[in-house]
């Protein structure tokens, strides 16, 4: 294939890329050494990180690194990560490690400002390390004077031996709580099939149990006459356990009243459903669940609405840009579902919680004239409506669905349906 470039040996290439990888670690270090420098001029010190009055506002200092890094300044902290182009808990980890490395595990910094060591493998050792208290996150620091050479493998250990050496009562308290590991999960993320992962940890005896009572059952639906493959026979079997317990009539008794009540509890899907004319046609057969948090196919509701035993709640949603403003300050429950559905979620730069689980703030406070309606009404998370309301966060609603951040020192983003933008970077203050 011809892209047009000049032919360069494969040594020249493999050159040039190597030299790309070491201008990439380099920028990553200048990177790493502005945040050191930030870290230690947003410092908040006072007893156990109390909470403080900065310029006015009330901030708390957070502790994003292992016992002994400094805590940092909460609201600061966020313009960083703003800046950084990260998303809010992403980058508090990221940052954390940063820190990490730099205040408790100096000769792994050192490494990595000196060009010895990856940052990224730095920050795989920091990962490790922040739950170690000081003197073993010291230990292991001196064990990785050169950390160039450590595996995996051979840092697990020595993190084992640093615990049990310096903090035995956790190592015994950690090998009492992994029996309390066990699990039992179904992802929550639906797939563009209508399929989800189950993943768990058993006690060896009930993962036996389990396994043969699948098998059993699978090879019973293989005889009946069913030519699926034995994976998918697995899974069959499994709902088929799920749908046995459903179908028995269990004596629950109403945690209010005690009143007990015989009930089948069966299988409940909560759909909302977005009803276009062109979806009444066929022309775009696509609804969207809710608690999937993802789009599904006509054909999925439909073999759902098929399904035995099925409650199908559908809930038609009316249009999103019919505003009906109340008089109240309380935002009712109507307002709330058209605001998470119109922006689905915090509308912080780079925020990705889900708008069903965040505050509805009044982008205009109700105190000043603002009034209670989708159009003055922005899905912000807990952490970032505390920004807004008692830091110098502030944004704009040009229209509803689009904000414009601006960061305490100027820097400012758009928030919207496609994403974050940043759309200036602040001029430093003269000197």
């Amino acid at each position: 294939m011809d892209l047009g470039t000049t032919a360069r040996s494969t040594a020249v290439l493999l050159s040039e890329l190597r030299a790309g990888v070491q201008d990439r670690e380099a920028l990553v270090v200048r990177e790493w050494v502005g945040i050191v420098e930030w870290a230690s001029r947003h410092v908040v010190t006072g007893p156990e990180g109390a909470a403080t009055i900065t310029e006015g506002y009330l901030d708390t200092g957070v502790p994003i690194a292992g016992e002994g890094a400094p805590l940092v300044s909460e609201f600061a902290l966020m313009e960083l990560i703003a800046v950084l182009g990260r998303s809010p808990d992403g980058g508090r980890a990221y940052v954390g490690r940063v820190i990490e490395c730099a205040w408790r595990l100096p000769h792994v910094y050192d490494a990595v400002v000196a060009g010895r060591l990856a940052p990224w493998r730095a920050e795989r050792i920091a990962e490790r390390t922040h739950g170690l208290n000081s003197e073993a996150a010291a230990f292991v620091d001196r064990q990785l004077f050169d950390a160039t050479g450590v595996g995996w493998a051979q840092l697990d250990r020595l993190i084992t031996e640093a615990v049990l050496r310096f903090d035995p009562a956790t190592a015994e308290a950690e090998r009492a709580k992994a029996a309390d590991g066990r699990r039992f999960d179904i992802d929550p993320h639906v797939d563009d099939h209508g399929l989800v992962t189950v993943s768990g940890l058993l006690d060896a005896a009930d993962g036996h149990d389990l396994n043969l009572a699948v098998a059993r059952r699978a090879e019973v639906l293989g005889r009946l006459g069913d030519q699926s493959s034995l994976d998918v026979r697995r899974s069959k079997a499994a709902a088929e356990l799920a749908r046995a317990d459903l179908a028995l009539d269990l004596l629950i008794p109403d945690p209010d009243t005690g009143e007990v009540v015989a009930t089948v509890p069966g299988r409940k899907v909560e759909l909302n459903v977005h009803i276009t004319d062109t979806t009444l046609t066929g022309d775009n057969p696509v609804g969207r669940w809710e608690q999937g948090g993802c789009p599904i196919s006509s054909e999925q509701i439909r073999e759902w609405l098929q399904a035995h035993d099925t409650t199908i709640t559908v809930r038609p949603v009316i249009d999103l840009a019919e505003y009906i403003p109340v008089t109240s300050y309380e935002v009712p429950d109507r307002h709330k579902r058209a605001v998470a559905l119109r922006d689905h979620t915090c509308r912080f730069p780079h925020c990705t919680r889900p708008a069903t689980k965040c505050d509805v703030d009044h982008a205009v406070p109700h105190g000043r004239g603002g009034v209670t309606c989708p159009c003055n009404e922005v899905p912000l998370c807990r952490r970032h409506h505390r920004a807004k309301t008692h830091s110098a966060w502030r944004y704009d609603t040009p229209t509803p669905g689009t904000y414009v951040w601006t960061s305490p020192n100027g820097h400012a983003f758009r928030v919207d349906h496609r994403g974050t933008h940043p759309i200036h970077t602040a001029d430093p203050p003269d000197e």
